[in-house]
C-alpha cells in the first residue's frame, strides 16, 4: 500500500508511506504567481512527485487529506488561495484516480492528544513517533510536515482490511 498523507495549503507538506512505513516526507511544491509574487501550488511539480511515486505500482495507492474549511478571523483573499490549494490537490489525486479520504483537524488531533496545544506540539509528536526523520522536521517551520506524517499515522492507526474507519 502507497499512501499520501497531505495537510493542505501553500505552506502544506505531503508524506509518503510505503507499506505502512514512512518514506519521505516533503514541502507542497510552490511557485511565484503574478506581479505580486504571491506563491501558489506548483501542480505540475506536484503532480510529476506524485505519478514518479506510483510509476508501475500493483498494490492499493490511497491519499488521505485534512479537511479544510474557512476560519473565522481570516481574510477573504487567503481563504480563496487556501480553497484554490486545496481544489489543485482534490484534483491531482482525481485526476489520477487515486482513492481520496477526508480527516477533520479535530479528528487526527485528539488521536494523537494535540487538541488545544501549541501548533509545534505536532513536530514533538511526530519525532517522538518518528525519530528518523528528526533531521526533516527540526524546524518550527515545518509543523506542516509534523501534520502530514501524523495524518498519514492516524489513517494507518484507523485503515483495515474493510476500509478506513476514521
Amino acid at each position: 500500500m502507497i499512501l499520501f498523507a497531505i495537510d493542505p495549503g501553500v505552506n502544506g507538506a505531503c508524506s509518503i508511506y510505503v507499506d505502512r512505513k514512512l518514506c519521505k516526507i516533503f514541502d507542497v511544491p510552490t511557485m511565484t504567481d503574478g506581479k505580486k509574487n504571491k506563491k501558489q501550488i506548483n501542480a505540475a511539480q506536484l503532480s510529476k512527485i506524485v505519478k514518479q511515486t506510483i510509476e508501475d505500482q500493483k498494490e492499493e495507492i490511497s491519499v488521505i487529506i485534512e479537511r479544510v474549511s474557512a476560519m473565522p478571523g481570516q481574510g477573504v483573499t487567503s481563504m480563496f488561495n487556501f480553497g484554490q490549494s486545496f481544489g489543485v490537490i482534490k484534483g491531482i489525486f482525481s485526476t489520477l484516480e487515486i482513492p481520496i479520504y477526508f480527516v477533520s483537524p479535530a479528528k487526527w488531533k485528539k488521536h494523537f492528544n494535540l487538541i488545544g496545544s501549541e501548533k509545534d506540539a505536532s513536530r514533538t509528536k511526530a519525532i517522538e513517533l518518528f525519530p528518523k526523520f528528526s533531521n526533516e522536521i527540526s524546524r518550527k517551520k515545518d509543523a506542516n510536515k509534523a501534520d502530514a506524517i501524523l495524518i498519514g499515522k492516524y489513517f494507518l492507526d484507523h485503515f483495515n482490511n474493510g476500509g478506513y474507519h476514521g
